[in-house]
């Protein structure tokens, strides 16, 4: 883009410079990557995106849902975390297993806990 009196206009490829240049080839390069990583479900659901930006906005929608859904997520499992009791009948490493996996999830949502809040 470039300035012509107070609008911003396109450049024409004429007058693209080598960090422009670069910003393209990388864009390319973050929907490419994006294509690659992804499965064919999922291909179908971003193949009408027309930006990278769109196509991961897509993605993050499907795989954590909106804001409303990770929160609930987060809700939900913070209560686990914080009622986790060992379960009758259950050994230590299907306890440790099913704590790993909250804490995994809380993570994976951005919710951390410090060593010390673990133990």
């Amino acid at each position: 883009m470039k300035k012509v009196g107070e609008t911003t206009v396109p450049k024409t490829e004429d007058e693209f410079d080598a960090e422009d240049i670069k910003k393209i080839e990388n864009y390319a390069k973050a929907i490419n990557m994006i294509y690659c990583a992804v499965n064919p479900d999922d291909y179908r659901k971003i193949s009408c995106c027309t930006t990278a930006k769109e196509m991961w906005d897509k993605l993050e929608v499907t795989y954590e849902g909106t804001d409303q859904v990770r929160e609930a997520k987060i809700d939900f499992l913070t209560q686990e975390y914080e009622m986790f009791r060992m379960k009758e009948h259950e050994n230590i490493n299907d306890m440790f297993d099913r704590f790993s996996k909250i804490v995994n999830d809380l993570h994976a949502l951005k919710k951390t806990y410090t060593d010390r809040d673990l133990v």
